[in-house]
């Protein structure tokens, strides 16, 4: 299946909209991420950690955004749009959602 985030697909032209797709994950930090990614930031350099749940999370919810898309006869999403907000009272969850446009092609 073809993602895009573009609204068109150099030739591939739309057959037909299947309708809008989206797909969301939430996940949560534990302590030991949070003190890993806490020296991190004091020393400086990346928190590889909190990079692995964010690739994660984000593959996980455009594997979503896909298997509907498929279930609604499509064979690509265009229009893709990634979103990431921090949830709960202490910002202790991370929620990444994607939506895009089902299409035939």
């Amino acid at each position: 299946m073809i993602v895009s985030t573009t609204t068109l697909i150099e030739g591939r032209p739309v057959r037909s909209y299947r309708g809008i797709v989206t797909g969301e994950v939430i996940v949560g930090a534990n302590i030991v991420r949070d003190l890993f990614a806490s020296i991190t930031d004091l020393v400086g350099g990346r928190s590889g950690k909190y990079e692995e749940v964010l690739a994660r999370a984000r593959k996980e919810a455009i594997a979503e955004m896909k298997a509907e898309a498929l279930a609604l006869g499509a064979n690509a999403v265009i229009g893709v749009d990634i979103d990431y907000e921090v949830l709960g009272k202490t910002g202790s969850m991370l929620m990444v959602s994607v939506s895009g446009t089902a299409v035939s092609v």
